[in-house]
């Protein structure tokens, strides 16, 4: 009873640092921005690879999962800089814009690297409980998802850029006049998603198939628990997650990953349908 009680919160665990650390930096960009980065399967991408070419020239996983994420950043850094930062308060343009990077990115990626890259294995092997065999390393992701989570929540909440964050965030104009330097915050935001989403694809660049495309894989779970988080991330994306990853959790177990993928979609629909501000503003309002 107890392991098969264990094998599903370990599969919860799963899904739930899944869906957290491949939507944290979309989060960010778009509760921050207002920017839909369509590119944000890039990012995770790039963590993914810039970690596996580290640890293939004898780099440390951690430290080459480090390098990776601050890889991403900066790209996303040079990004805002000079494309994104054009697009403020234009959401279709926004959309376009990193659509047509995405496609540019990934198509780049498959003249110069090829179709696929050798890859890495899983480390830190798996332990048993009862009669259920389990990969250590999903331990780990599900800690570094909590991580993510406490991390943004200092950020946001215990430091003075957070202050300026959230200050821009609510009303740039206003910020500004206080002496904010807003373009520097959205900079630093931009870059700061970019990094999670290259943290995403640096924890699980051990346990992926290396191909240019692989960023779609994380695609959907992203805008799905951001779209049902709701545009504050420090309210909505931990609940959000939980949600999701009940829903995918049971119906997977019962019916299988297709079903699981589908009962995300549904539940997106009945979410936005009950709540149009998604699980933050509802928060709000029950707060306020």
């Amino acid at each position: 009873m107890f392991a098969e009680i264990f094998s599903i919160a370990f599969q919860f665990a799963d899904v739930f640092a899944f869906l957290i650390l491949a939507a944290a930096g979309l989060a960010i960009i778009f509760g921050m921005m207002g920017i839909i980065n369509m590119a944000h399967g890039e990012f995770i991408t790039c963590g993914i690879y810039v970690t596996v070419i580290c640890v293939q020239h004898g780099v440390p996983l951690p430290l080459a999962q480090a390098i990776g994420a601050l890889s991403a950043g900066l790209v996303g850094i040079v990004l805002e800089r000079t494309i994104i930062r054009h697009l403020y308060h234009r959401p279709l343009d926004s959309i376009l814009a990193t659509w047509g990077i995405s496609l540019m990115v990934t198509q780049g990626m498959l003249i110069v690297l090829g179709s696929s890259w050798q890859g890495i294995g899983t480390p830190l092997g798996s332990f048993a409980v009862g009669g259920y065999t389990f990969s250590t390393y999903r331990l780990v992701l599900f800690g570094a998802a909590v991580g993510v989570l406490i991390g943004l929540y200092l950020i946001y909440m215990r430091t003075n850029y957070g202050v300026m964050a959230r200050a821009t965030m609510q009303n740039a104009d206003m910020a500004r006049a206080l002496g904010v330097r807003t373009q520097r915050m959205y900079a630093i935001s931009f870059g700061l998603g970019a990094a999670l989403a290259g943290l995403c694809g640096a924890l699980y660049a051990p346990t992926m198939t290396l191909i240019p495309t692989m960023g779609i894989t994380f695609i959907i779970e992203s805008f799905v628990t951001v779209v049902v988080g709701g545009a504050n991330v420090l309210l909505g994306t931990a609940p959000a997650g939980i949600l999701l990853g009940v829903v995918r959790t049971i119906l997977n177990a019962w019916y299988g990953q297709i079903a699981g993928q589908i009962g995300l979609l549904i539940t997106v629909i009945i979410v936005i349908r009950m709540l149009p501000e998604g699980v933050s503003g509802w928060l709000s309002r029950r707060g306020g």
